[in-house]
């Protein structure tokens, strides 16, 4: 397999991970291409970081992440294993691409700190219960105008029954 870069990964293999990050009432993906095993992912917005749990069977280790700018972009700082690891970073205005290329078989914890997240987003906040000055006019009027129909069609329902007898 080849991935985005075009590079080839170790041992030719190429396991794809699409991460689903739920934050502020927005969902982000991240797109992980590597030739190790993602374990586990987590996604803090106040610390503006990713830490990402591997589990690899080879000692040269290679993936490349692809990070919405919206969820976490700005200078970039990385820890391979609580140690500070410099990978290759490139950027637009959409994407980060990155870059991993790391030894070491077995638990390794990636840490990803962004200076920027969430830039130019506000949050979504979900309530499923709407207080009923939140739902528009136009609406609040054809619920009256939908009750009060049915008020007259049961009572005209009930005359014609009254008459019939």
């Amino acid at each position: 397999m080849t991935p985005t870069s075009g590079q080839l990964l170790s041992d030719a293999t190429g396991i794809i991970h699409r991460l689903d990050v739920q934050t502020s009432g927005y969902i982000f993906e991240i797109q992980l291409t590597s030739n190790f095993d993602l374990a586990d992912y987590t996604f803090d917005k106040d610390q503006k970081q990713i830490i990402l749990y591997f589990d690899s069977a080879l000692e040269n280790n290679l993936g490349e992440i692809i990070i919405p700018q919206d969820l976490l972009s700005g200078n970039f700082m990385f820890y391979l294993n609580d140690q500070e690891f410099f990978p290759k970073v490139q950027s637009n205005e959409k994407i980060s691409f990155i870059t991993l290329n790391f030894t070491g078989s077995g638990d390794n914890v990636v840490k990803i700190i962004g200076s920027e997240s969430l830039v130019g987003l506000t949050e979504i906040i979900s309530n499923p219960t709407l207080p009923l000055e939140s739902i528009p006019n136009n609406y609040l009027m054809w619920l009256v105008l939908g009750g009060i129909l049915i008020v007259v069609v049961v009572c005209v329902i009930i005359i014609i029954r009254k008459i019939k007898k």
